[in-house]
């Protein structure tokens, strides 16, 4: 079941980015516009999400096949190491919401302040490099602004979308006696908002106390 719901949401992330460069103009006055930006954003989450649980193992039984899911997901969303991902998110679930945790900034609770140090960490030559290619690739098929719109800026927002759920509110200060072990809080029960919000990962204690649980069966925990 993993594989399949991984399988869909991959290829649901790139036939949406392929109907949307060739078929959707970008009218600003057009509400399908902005409904497609945001549906290929999150739709970009969910290869995040992916990436996530091929880290944890959660996606086969077989190693291989979670390495390679894991890397091409990690790949399509923002040319991210998938390596390097795996390394830190180790480090995140060992030190959760201390100053050995990689994802937690104790500098400035202000949340794009730590968005930005965490994005950083992150990002790589290598990555900024991969990025320019497929955009200039693309300006070879597409308009240019499709391209912004479509391409550049749901990848922006899943940013966005992943740090606030995943990171900010469940990681946090100040830390609460509630939020122990792991120094994590977690979303009041609401399934139908939890999916929408973050693929179920806003549920983040349940997901920190079973890791081994794939993002599509968190609800259950709760």
């Amino acid at each position: 079941m993993a594989i399949i719901i991984s399988t869909a949401i991959i290829i649901s992330w790139l036939l949406h980015l392929f109907y949307c460069l060739a078929y959707v103009d970008v009218k600003y006055d057009n509400a399908f516009l902005y409904l497609n930006i945001l549906l290929q954003g999150y739709l970009y989450t969910g290869l995040f999400i992916t990436a996530h649980d091929a880290m944890h193992g959660n996606i086969s039984a077989n190693r291989k096949v979670n390495l390679v899911i894991g890397r091409l997901c990690a790949f399509l969303f923002a040319g991210i190491s998938y390596e390097k991902l795996l390394k830190n998110h180790i480090r995140h679930h060992t030190h959760p919401g201390t100053e050995l945790d990689p994802d937690f900034y104790t500098g400035s609770r202000n949340f794009f302040v730590w968005w930005f140090v965490f994005i950083k960490r992150y990002l790589t030559v290598f990555q900024i490099i991969v990025m320019a290619l497929e955009f200039n690739l693309l300006k070879l098929l597409f308009p240019e602004i499709s391209i912004w719109m479509f391409f550049v800026l749901p990848a922006l927002l899943s940013t966005f979308q992943l740090f606030f759920f995943g990171t900010y509110l469940p990681h946090r200060r100040p830390h609460t006696h509630e939020m122990l072990p792991h120094n994590s809080r977690t979303q009041k029960r609401n399934h139908l908002f939890a999916m929408l919000s973050c693929y179920f990962f806003g549920y983040h204690s349940e997901h920190h106390s079973c890791p081994d649980t794939p993002w599509w069966r968190l609800y259950k925990l709760k």
